[in-house]
């Protein structure tokens, strides 16, 4: 699932190619995807892109006085063509959701694999008026977004696990399942802890998140939009790597399955050599 690095990093790629660029058309191919109707597609044609920018992991790509917002939910992802074909693919294990076509024929497809569909595009005059943009937490690589307001957020999550914490867009906009078990790798901190934190742990958090986050915007910063895939897996440390030596300590990641997620950790460095049991509602095993 593309998440805060990997939109950043698509927002700088497609606003290089697509400002200043006018739209001949949005051809919606899964007609689910398409979350509007009120502007229609229609109104697109014509209009002038003035830039591409991030809400969380929504993008936002403002034409004239309209927006096209795309979440790319677990498996969307954003191809680049010089030149669009005169048919529409359909079907398959990767199948095309929507192509926004340039009036010179390029543009890009937007595609989503597996069975399972929830890319989200929307048609709006404003972002907020996109649910799930208008529900989204603080940015945490906003100036903004500082130690002192980590600290606000977790004393209101009380006693819930950090993961879910880092997790929910609600409160912080823009971190999955992935950069989550980065983080939390790299604060020492398990994904079950609560989040009732004392100073110096929210401050471990805190520089983990900002390192972590800001770590995987510089190995994407200039990367086409094909590449990022293969950096981001490149880059992680621990999530997607069960099985594999921890590369801080040596021990073996381990992970836990939940009934839509999995997530990886190292015991020796977050979890003092315990292994969390495998199962929904997992506990540290005594």
């Amino acid at each position: 699932m593309p998440e805060l690095p990997e939109v950043h990093a698509l927002t700088t790629d497609l606003g290089a190619r697509l400002t200043g660029r006018v739209i001949e058309r949005l051809e919606v191919i899964a007609f689910a995807a398409l979350k509007t109707y009120d502007p229609p597609v229609t109104a697109l044609a014509g209009a002038t892109i003035n830039g591409v920018s991030r809400h969380g992991k929504f993008l936002d790509i403002a034409a004239d006085d309209l927006h096209i917002v795309i979440h790319l939910a677990r498996a969307g992802w954003i191809r680049w063509r010089d030149n669009a074909p005169e048919r529409s693919a359909r079907g398959g294990k990767t199948a095309l959701a929507a192509r926004l076509v340039l009036d010179d024929g390029s543009g890009i497809d937007i595609t989503e694999a597996g069975s399972k569909k929830s890319l989200s595009i929307s048609v709006v005059r404003d972002p907020s008026d996109v649910p799930g943009v208008a529900r989204l937490g603080p940015d945490p690589l906003d100036e903004s977004f500082t130690v002192d307001a980590l600290a606000a957020i977790l004393r209101s999550a009380g006693r819930a696990q950090l993961k879910g914490v880092l997790r929910n867009q609600s409160v912080i906009a823009g971190i999955g399942n992935a950069y989550s078990d980065e983080i939390l790798h790299t604060a020492r901190m398990s994904p079950f802890k609560p989040a009732t934190l004392d100073d110096e742990e929210v401050a471990r958090l805190y520089d983990a998140m900002q390192f972590t986050l800001r770590s995987a915007i510089e190995r994407a910063d200039g990367l086409a939009a094909s590449e990022l895939k293969k950096e981001k897996k490149a880059g992680l440390q621990v999530h997607g790597r069960t099985g594999e030596p921890c590369p801080v300590c040596g021990d073996m990641v381990r992970q836990v399955i939940f009934a839509d997620s999995t997530f990886q950790y190292c015991p020796t460095c977050q979890t003092g050599g315990k292994v969390l049991a495998d199962r929904v509602l997992s506990r540290l095993l005594k």
